[in-house]
């Protein structure tokens, strides 16, 4: 037998040549459940060929679309973790920048929001029960958290005007979901309702909001004659103590400030401020239930606090959130944003009661990743200007600014820019 003749060893059941992620290894995201790319890349070759549809439904870190996509293979990925798809995104645009700079080909991607979850899980409704009872109970729960939620709003509750649950002075409560975001859907239909209504102020609670809905539903209610405001529930909302001390704050959702310059038919864009209201913790409440010393991170009023107590009891405050920009971990443009509106393709019946399968615009518009800049683990540096981008002629365009925060929060802003 000749070494050079030979086929080899067939691959064994236990695939021991294939080792762990080192700490020091490039490939390593920090990430919980990350699996070596190795291990993805053997998987991917023995079931599937250059072309074909890899899914991944719960793709973590996205080693399995990061090598799909260096295989030549087209993918799909979806988690329910915000940081599993932010993590995905940034890896995959490293992906294509690595074959970008090796001139082999690569495609773009998007990003989509589903947004519902299994409420029987979230919100405790016991799925053993008959279907009655399952309804019942439901509409119970919901009613307890409807009337928690205004009671810490000091808002007044209203049965009669839906999708509004309650009413604070001249304004219009919208409560959204405790088990998932506040959609863009139920933003349209509250403004359409105040229109109808001829009410001219709304506000949305929501423990957390769909991807890019802020500010662009705030500018679009603005056109329709609604002062809307999307609002955070916060988690203190949970403690009675709290609410009854009137403790609990609602905080406007983040907003991000861009700058734009133009020459000629080129236009560059600059971020110029980034401000979030979240809260975690009160320092003082923290502070005061460590025992014995030590130091914990907070974010309080906007800032990410670490509060130390010393054996003696002393406290002290340091910010770690020195400016505006160490909120931002990532952030792209879509120079022409509204040149490519959201379309799905939904059937219904024709004239002769034919199922046809039907464009149908959602009203929105698929936001394109032209230009990014974000923080990896190694490199923490964040370009605050983006590369110019020429534009074929002159005219009016929209531009999209998305910002990703340190905690996987996304902001997006449009501007119109005439040239």
């Amino acid at each position: 037998m000749f070494l050079d003749e030979s086929l080899g060893i067939p691959v064994q059941d236990l695939w021991i040549d294939i080792g762990k992620i080192e700490a020091a290894s490039s490939e390593n995201l920090l990430y919980a459940t990350q699996k070596p790319e190795a291990l993805l890349k053997r998987i991917i070759s023995a079931s599937s060929n250059p072309g074909d549809l890899v899914a991944d439904f719960f793709c973590g870190s996205g080693t399995t679309l990061a090598v799909a996509e260096k295989m030549r293979r087209k993918w799909i990925g979806c988690d329910l973790g915000r940081f599993a798809i932010h993590t995905s995104r940034k890896r995959l645009i490293a992906v294509q920048r690595e074959l970008r700079a090796a001139a082999e080909p690569y495609r773009s991607f998007e990003i989509l929001n589903l947004g519902k979850y299994e409420r029987q899980y979230f919100a405790g409704i016991d799925p053993t029960l008959p279907e009655p009872q399952r309804r019942a109970q439901s509409a119970r729960r919901e009613d307890d958290y409807l009337t928690l939620i205004l009671s810490a709003y000091k808002s007044d509750r209203v049965r009669q005007t839906p999708p509004f649950h309650g009413k604070k002075g001249a304004t219009l409560i919208c409560v959204g979901p405790v088990d998932a975001p506040v959609t863009r859907a139920l933003v349209h239909e509250a403004v359409n309702a105040a229109v109808a209504l001829k009410v001219t102020s709304i506000d949305c609670l929501g423990f957390e909001f769909e991807m890019g809905l802020s500010p662009q539903a705030e500018e679009d209610a603005r056109a329709k004659g609604v002062r809307l405001a999307l609002r955070g529930i916060p988690k203190e909302v949970f403690d009675k103590r709290a609410v009854e001390k009137g403790q609990v704050i609602f905080y406007d959702l983040a907003y991000v400030e861009i700058a734009t310059k133009a020459k000629g038919l080129n236009v560059t864009v600059s971020l110029a401020d980034f401000g979030v209201s979240y809260r975690q913790e009160d320092s003082e409440a923290l502070a005061a239930s460590m025992k014995g010393g030590g130091s914990k991170v907070t974010v309080d009023q906007g800032q990410v606090v670490k509060i130390t107590k010393d054996k003696a009891g002393a406290v002290t405050r340091e910010v770690l959130t020195k400016k505006w920009t160490d909120w931002i971990d990532y952030w792209s443009v879509d120079f022409d944003y509204r040149s490519k509106q959201e379309v799905l393709i939904v059937t219904l019946p024709d004239a002769a009661g034919r199922m046809v399968d039907r464009p149908q615009w959602t009203g929105g518009y698929v936001f394109e990743n032209e230009w990014q800049s974000f923080r990896t683990r190694r490199d923490r540096t964040l370009e605050l200007t983006s590369a110019p981008h020429a534009y074929p002629s002159k005219g009016k365009y929209y531009i999209a600014v998305k910002v990703i925060d340190i905690f996987g929060n996304d902001t997006t802003k449009v501007v119109e820019v005439k040239l």
